[in-house]
């Protein structure tokens, strides 16, 4: 921002009260560009000005103020509901975007007399009843199945008025006949009885079945007495019913009441928000929303943020909701626990896989659809994790394996914008080193390569991985400084047992979140070297072992050993062979002497 602007904004920052509230950020055409919340208007709004954002949308959006106002509020709790309902309102273009649920169906309790149970897409502001959304559809008509196959409502559209019922102006129809209704249009239904039936609906859309369970079997039980034993019947299967839902649902112990779950699972430009709503031990609606980050919001910022939208969207108030960490702003009256162990820990891990499932599911769609999107986001984001200069679209890795210094082999493996390239995998004999000595071995290896490279005028890779801690990072690291490559290529070292990355010239090791795709990516190069390093050495070995085998015999040397196993390819295939055909590749008299040797084992 100008200076000039900033000028122009000092006798507001300078009046602002230190007061929870919301601010709204106007542009030149005097259009809401961003919303926020703050528990200090003063201290929130002023930060925007008086220090330097890393975050190159923030500089923008700060450069686009031309005006700001503010509202205050009581507390933190209305400033979340205020600011929630001016985001959807205006939608500024600097906010976090909700995605709504358009797509998701609802099932609703139609406002009339006798209502209609049904499922919707949009909701009518009409005083009806809606329950949901219901990310899936299986689950949202598996409950309209169960309500059907309990209660039997009208599924038509008439005005069924007194007026209308006792003009007599319709007739039963079809659905009466087959049990389906029980032809409220006839006066046949009483409107109490009917009523009756849907207040058992709304329990159970809300979770509350045990109450409707204790409500079937007490008029169970009436039937009985009154030896109605037809209708007690009907009741006990639509309890075996209600009771085989409710065991499908209930995860926790039943003692947990009434609570609401949240998670969240981050990503550079999403987020993911999963909520579980508990009722006597039963999650009864689960939901993931996707949040449209704008300036890099925080967590915390992120999850009071869809707390507040969800309580608003379903109409939940409870009392208790458990998280993974305290949100930025706290709702009034809420008691918020980040559980340690227990079953609400098992409830908040169910939630985070749920969280993470749809972060997968989202980017494993983004790869089908656009892949090249979807690899090129993956670099920069391994560019800004790794502290690189460019997007490290070829990255090779190296690995040493040996057996108490014996065979000494070592393997670099390549990859291409993250996914291995198999036909580049290389691997090396070591040459110059006796011994067990992974030091100088991966200093050999590396000056090898790219000595080579640098001769053949092949392009170098953007990253090199070491497999090891700072002393194989050093070995490498002489091997560039010897080639002059070290300012053309980025090198990291990874240690084995903690996954540390070691910088050249940097004691202190970085970490990288274990659930990152940058983590991933390395963890798969890593792994990619070992076998592939592995495998040569095995292979090795057992020839060198053969070798040493075919050696014992008198008279035959190494040259000898060579020649049989490259025709025979093993020492039981040597062991089967005639004299005749031993004698023509080896010489007769070498022939003789091996053919009699394995007799003699025989």
């Amino acid at each position: 921002m100008s200076e000039k602007n900033l000028e122009s904004f000092r006798n507001i920052l300078k009046s602002l009260p230190e007061k929870p509230g919301v601010y709204q950020f106007f542009d030149e055409n005097g259009i809401i560009i961003y919303v926020g919340k703050a528990k200090n208007l003063k201290k929130r709004i002023s930060s925007y000005f008086h220090k330097s954002h890393e975050i190159g949308k923030v500089r923008v959006l700060v450069k686009k103020i031309r005006d700001i106002k503010h509202i205050v509020v009581d507390t933190e709790t209305d400033a979340l509901l205020l600011e929630n309902n001016l985001i959807k309102k205006y939608q500024p273009r600097y906010n976090v975007m909700l995605k709504d649920d358009k797509s998701y169906p609802w099932i609703c309790i139609k406002k009339e007399a006798f209502p209609r149970v049904f499922s919707a897409r949009i909701l009518e502001k009409d005083g009806s009843k809606y329950y949901g959304p219901y990310a899936s559809v299986r689950m949202m008509k598996t409950l309209l199945d169960l309500i059907r196959q309990l209660f039997s409502l009208r599924t038509c559209k008439h005005h069924l008025s007194d007026e209308n019922i006792k003009k007599k102006k319709y007739k039963i129809c079809l659905e009466y006949h087959i049990g389906n209704c029980l032809g409220p249009c006839e006066e046949k239904q009483s409107a109490e009885d009917y009523n009756n039936s849907i207040q058992q609906i709304e329990s159970i859309l809300k979770g509350n079945i045990s109450l409707v369970i204790q409500e079937l079997k007490s008029r169970m039980k009436d039937f009985a007495a009154n030896l109605e034993f037809e209708k007690a019947q009907i009741i006990k299967e639509n309890l075996i019913l209600l009771e085989r839902y409710q065991s499908k649902s209930t995860v926790v112990s039943p003692e947990i009441n009434n609570i609401d779950v949240f998670s969240i699972e981050d990503s550079e430009n999403e987020a993911y928000i999963n909520f579980l709503k508990i009722v006597n031990g039963a999650i009864i609606q689960v939901h993931t929303l996707e949040l449209k980050k704008k300036l890099n919001e925080s967590k915390e910022e992120l999850l009071a943020l869809a707390i507040t939208e969800f309580r608003n969207r379903y109409d939940t108030d409870v009392k208790e909701i458990i998280v993974p960490f305290l949100p930025e702003l706290m709702l009034d009256g809420i008691n918020y626990k980040v559980p340690q162990r227990g079953d609400k820990k098992k409830l908040l891990e169910l939630s985070e896989r749920n969280a993470k499932f749809s972060r997968l599911e989202k980017e494993k769609q983004l790869s089908l659809v656009d892949p090249e999107r979807h690899t090129k986001r993956i670099m920069e984001r391994m560019q800004k994790d790794l502290r690189l200069s460019s997007p490290p679209i070829h990255i090779e890795c190296f690995d040493n394996s040996n057996t108490q210094g014996t065979y000494p082999v070592a393997a670099m493996v390549l990859f291409r914008n993250g996914r291995p390239s198999k036909k580049e995998y290389r691997h090396f004999n070591i040459k110059t080193v006796e011994g067990p000595n992974d030091y100088a071995s991966m200093e050999e290896v590396v000056y090898r390569r790219y000595k080579r490279m640098v001769e053949e005028k092949q392009s170098l890779p953007n990253l090199i991985i070491v497999d090891g801690g700072k002393g194989q990072l050093s070995s490498a690291v002489k091997s560039l400084e010897k080639l002059e490559l070290m300012d053309k290529i980025a090198i990291i070292g990874i240690a084995k047992r903690l996954e540390e990355l070691f910088y050249p010239g940097e004691s202190i090791p970085m970490y990288l979140d274990k659930q990152s795709e940058s983590q991933k990516i390395i963890q798969h190069l890593r792994d990619e070297a070992h076998r592939f390093g592995i495998t040569h050495h095995r292979k090795k070995r057992q020839k060198g072992m053969i070798k040493a085998g075919l050696t014992d015999i008198p008279t035959i040397g190494s040259a000898t050993s060579e020649m049989l196993l490259k025709k025979f390819k093993s020492i039981k295939r040597i062991k089967e062979v005639s004299l005749e055909d031993l004698c023509e590749t080896v010489g007769k008299a070498k022939g003789v002497v091996i053919y009699n040797y394995f007799k003699k084992e025989l």
